[in-house]
Parts: C-alpha cells; sequence; structure tokens
C-alpha cells in the first residue's frame, strides 16, 4: 500500500517545481492549484497567508531535501572530502535531470516576492539548516565543531556558487569540479 501525497505536501511540492522553474512572481496561484490538483480552500486552509506562507514552505522542503542528499552523501564517507565530492556529483545528476534551467527556490526568495524581511529570514534558516547538517557530519568525521561548521559554511557558500555558474553555462561539470576548487586535485 502506498501512501498518498497529503494536500498540504501536494501544493509545497507543486510551488517548489513552478517557483524553481518561473520564480516567485512568475509562478500565479492559479497554476499552483492546478498543478496539485486541489481547490483554493485547501490552499488558504493549509497557508492562511497564501502564496507568501507556501514560499517559505518550499524553502524548508528544498532545505529538507538537500539536508537529505547531504546525509546519504556523508553516510559512508570516509572524510570530509569524500562526502562533499559525493554530495557534488548527486547534485549534477540533479542538475542534468532537471535540464539545468531550474533555480534554487531558497535562493529566489531572498529577491523575490512581497515581503523581502520574512524571505530573507526563512532563506537564511534554510541555510543554517543545511549548514548545520553538513556540520554535523564533519563533527562525526572527527573535525572540532568550529573547524566542521566554518568547513560546511564554506562548502555551501561554493556549492550554491557553482549552482549558479553551473545553470548560467548550463553545465553540471562546474558542480563536480567544486571539490578540487575548494581543496585543491585529489594526489596521484
Amino acid at each position: 500500500m502506498t501512501d498518498e501525497p497529503t494536500t498540504r505536501d501536494r501544493l509545497v511540492t507543486a510551488a517548489t517545481r513552478l517557483f524553481r522553474q518561473r520564480g516567485y512572481d512568475g509562478t500565479g496561484l492559479a497554476e499552483i492549484l492546478s498543478e496539485a490538483g486541489v481547490p483554493k480552500g485547501s490552499l488558504y486552509h493549509h497557508f492562511p497567508d497564501g502564496k507568501a506562507d507556501l514560499a517559505c514552505a518550499a524553502a524548508d522542503w528544498t532545505a529538507s531535501e538537500i539536508i537529505r542528499v547531504i546525509d546519504d552523501s556523508f553516510r559512508a564517507a570516509p572524510d570530509w572530502r569524500q562526502g562533499v565530492t559525493t554530495f557534488c556529483y548527486k547534485m549534477a545528476k540533479l542538475f542534468d535531470i532537471l535540464d539545468s534551467a531550474d533555480a534554487c527556490p531558497i535562493f529566489g526568495l531572498l529577491f523575490e516576492g512581497p515581503d523581502q524581511d520574512r524571505f530573507r529570514a526563512q532563506a537564511e534558516r534554510s541555510f543554517d539548516r543545511i549548514i548545520t547538517a553538513a556540520a554535523s557530519h564533519g563533527q562525526a568525521l572527527g573535525i572540532t565543531a568550529e573547524a566542521a561548521h566554518e568547513a560546511a559554511e564554506t562548502f555551501i557558500i561554493g556549492f550554491q556558487g557553482s549552482w549558479t555558474l553551473a545553470r548560467t553555462r548550463r553545465k553540471s561539470d562546474v558542480l563536480r569540479g567544486l571539490p578540487a576548487r575548494l581543496y585543491g586535485p585529489l594526489p596521484s
């Protein structure tokens, strides 16, 4: 027996996909409702502030998905660099699947929408969650808490920039090359 996604889940995943493709301002509520296959009343039941609440939920969902990939990448990694490398390769594969056209819905919140302060705060919370998750893996690999946080923040800064450059060039190799740019070439 499979679990059907809840109405809330369908709204969040539809909004996430559309915000990635068209941005916050370029996505209408009618499109989200149609994509999710739910009536308008369901939107306001789950998200009283409508599209703004939904955008924050989309950023939170995206952060959770990125954390899931981080966890999968670092779980069996023998060291920090291998975890980062695995993550970058997984995200490059996702980039290729998405056909390089999609933006990061977390990053997009910083520049769009009616409530800049609210969206900036949501983006900051989402990025902090991602950095904390990566840092916890660094600590599990024996890196001190301070150094792990620094390494995680540097990695996420590099990743966000490499995703943007990969989108611009429409080439996922930028993502695969990030570990060497951050840590130097692998020893022969």
